[in-house]
C-alpha cells in the first residue's frame, strides 16, 4: 500500500514527534492527577475542593463501621478519580504498580521455578536455567515443603506464590522433597529475572519451512525476543512464519512498532491522534531484516492494543494474512507516569491511534461496532477450544536441560508432565494457507 501523500515538512515533524509517542502530554488530566496525589504531602488548605475533600475522609475514618486508616481512603479515592474516566485509565497502588512494573519491564526478582499444574500441589515442574533456583540445586519434580522454615501445607496456589515473593529477602530458604523421596534444605539468593514474552518458537513437523512463535504480552524486552526467536528460525531454512497474537492484551508499544517494521520497507506503523498533537511511528527500512517471509498472524477476541497495531500495520501492507476472530478493540494510548515517592504509578488514555491506511481500531469511537480489526480468514472457536488454546499459550517452554528429566517423571508416574498442544482449527488454517493447500483470502470490504 502506498504511503499517504505528504509534505516533506510535515514528514519531518513527524519523524521528531515519533520516538516521543510513549511520553505524549497528559495536559490537564496529569495535572489534576499530580494535585490530588500532591494532597499527601502538602494540602492547599484554601482550595474549596481540597477542603472537601479533607472533609469528607476525615468523616468517613471517624464513622466507618471498621477502622480504615488515612492512607487507605486516599488510595480508594484516586483509584475512583481515573478509574472512572474510561475503561482503560488507571490509579496502580503499590502492590498493582510491581505487577504492572514487570508486565512494562519484562522482568521480576524471584527464585526462577515453574510450578506444575496445580500450584498448590507445590510441585516443581523445572527451574529455569542459570535461576537462584537452579544455581542452589532445585531439581525436576521436587516438592517444596517450607518456606522460610513454616510449613505450605494447606496453602492456595496463590498464598504459595505469595510467600514465595523475595521482597525485603537477600536469601530464601526452601525444604524440598524430590522424586526419590530425600528432603534437602537449599538455599538461594534472589535475582532479576526476564520473564519471556516470545514462548514455544518451534519448527512446525512436517513443514520444515515454516516456524512458529507466540507473544504473549509486549514489554521492553519483546522486540530483542522476537529478533532471536526469527534469527534462530532463519537459520534453521524457515521462510515462512506464523505469528500467535491470541490472548495477548497488548503492552508497550514501540515493541509492536519494532517488530511491524522488521517486515516493511517503510510508510507508516501506526498513528496517534490526541487533543493537540499528532505523532507518527515510520518503519525503516534499514530494520526490514524479515521482509519477504510468508506470514500469518493469529488474533482472537483477547488481542488488544499493542496486538492490534501490529497485525493491523502488516494487513494494511498486506505482508501478512491474519486469521482467526475480530480483535478485541483497544485503540487507545495510555501514557503512564511513576510516582516513585509513593511507590505508586497512574495512567491516563491520551489518545487514539491509528492503522496505516487510518483505521481507528477503538470499539468505543463507533457505536455500530464492538470489535477492533476483523481477520482476512474467519476461523471461530468453541469456548472449550479457547480455553484449552488460551492455557498452552501460557505455558513457559522447558529449558533442554530438563527435558530428560520431565520424560523421566512422564514414564514414572504416568501422568501426562509434558503439556500436549491441544486442537487448534484457527492454526491450521494458517498452516493450510502458509502451505498453499487453500487460497489466500480477499481483504474484507469492512477493514477497509
Amino acid at each position: 500500500m502506498a504511503d499517504p501523500g505528504r509534505d516533506h515538512a510535515e514528514e519531518e515533524r513527524d519523524r521528531g514527534t515519533s520516538a516521543a509517542i510513549a511520553l505524549f502530554s497528559l495536559g490537564m488530566t496529569a495535572g489534576m492527577l499530580l494535585l490530588l496525589i500532591g494532597f499527601r504531602l502538602m494540602p492547599e488548605r484554601g482550595d474549596p475542593g481540597t477542603a472537601e475533600f479533607e472533609r469528607i475522609r476525615a468523616f468517613a475514618e471517624q464513622h466507618f463501621v471498621r477502622d480504615i486508616t488515612e492512607e487507605e481512603l486516599t488510595t480508594r479515592a484516586l483509584h475512583g478519580m481515573l478509574d472512572d474516566l474510561d475503561p482503560y485509565s488507571r490509579y496502580y497502588d503499590r502492590e498493582v504498580s510491581e505487577r504492572a512494573r514487570r508486565e512494562i519491564d519484562g522482568d521480576f526478582r524471584g527464585i526462577g521455578v515453574v510450578f506444575k499444574p496445580p500450584t498448590a500441589d507445590a510441585e516443581i515442574l523445572f527451574p529455569i536455567d542459570d535461576s537462584p533456583a537452579a544455581k542452589a540445586g532445585v531439581r525436576v519434580g521436587d516438592r517444596i515443603l517450607e518456606i522460610e522454615g513454616e510449613s505450605i501445607a494447606g496453602l492456595s496456589g496463590n498464598e504459595i506464590r505469595e510467600r514465595l515473593d523475595p521482597q525485603g529477602l537477600d536469601k530464601m530458604r526452601l525444604r524440598v522433597m524430590g522424586r526419590d523421596g530425600e528432603v534437602r534444605s537449599l538455599t538461594m539468593e534472589p535475582e532479576i529475572l526476564i520473564d519471556p514474552s516470545v514462548r514455544h518458537t518451534e519448527i512446525i513437523d512436517g513443514s520444515p519451512h515454516i516456524g512458529y512463535l507466540t507473544v504473549r504480552g509486549f514489554s521492553n524486552n519483546t522486540a530483542t525476543e522476537f529478533d532471536a526467536a526469527i534469527m534462530v528460525l532463519r537459520e534453521r531454512g524457515v521462510s515462512a512464519l506464523v505469528i500467535d497474537l491470541r490472548f495477548n492484551y497488548g503492552g508497550v508499544l514501540d515493541a509492536a512498532v519494532h517488530m511491524a517494521g522488521r517486515f516493511l520497507s517503510k510508510g507508516v506503523v501506526v498513528s496517534s491522534e490526541g487533543r493537540s498533537r499528532r505523532s507518527v511511528h515510520r518503519a525503516d527500512g534499514i530494520e526490514a531484516l524479515f521482509e519477504g517471509m510468508h506470514v500469518c498472524v493469529l488474533v482472537d477476541g483477547d488481542s488488544a492494543s499493542a496486538s492490534e497495531v501490529l497485525a493491523g500495520a502488516l494487513q494494511d501492507y498486506r505482508v501478512a494474512v491474519v486469521v482467526g476472530e475480530p480483535t478485541f478493540g483497544k485503540g487507545m494510548l495510555q501514557t503512564t507516569r511513576v510516582f516513585p515517592e509513593f511507590l505508586s504509578r497512574a495512567k491516563v488514555t491520551s489518545a487514539y491511534f491509528y492503522s496505516p491506511s487510518h483505521r481507528n481500531f477503538e470499539r468505543t469511537a463507533d457505536p455500530d461496532r464492538d470489535y477492533g480489526i476483523l481477520p482476512d480468514l474467519a476461523v471461530s472457536i468453541d469456548e472449550s477450544q479457547r480455553r484449552a488454546i488460551h492455557g498452552w499459550l501460557a505455558r513457559y517452554d522447558p529449558p533442554a536441560t530438563a527435558v530428560d528429566e520431565l520424560v523421566a517423571w512422564q514414564n514414572e508416574s504416568g501422568e501426562q508432565i509434558l503439556p500436549m498442544p491441544p486442537p487448534d482449527p484457527q492454526l491450521d488454517a494458517a498452516l493450510a494457507l502458509l502451505r498453499g493447500e487453500r487460497t489466500g483470502p480477499h481483504r474484507m470490504a469492512s477493514n477497509q
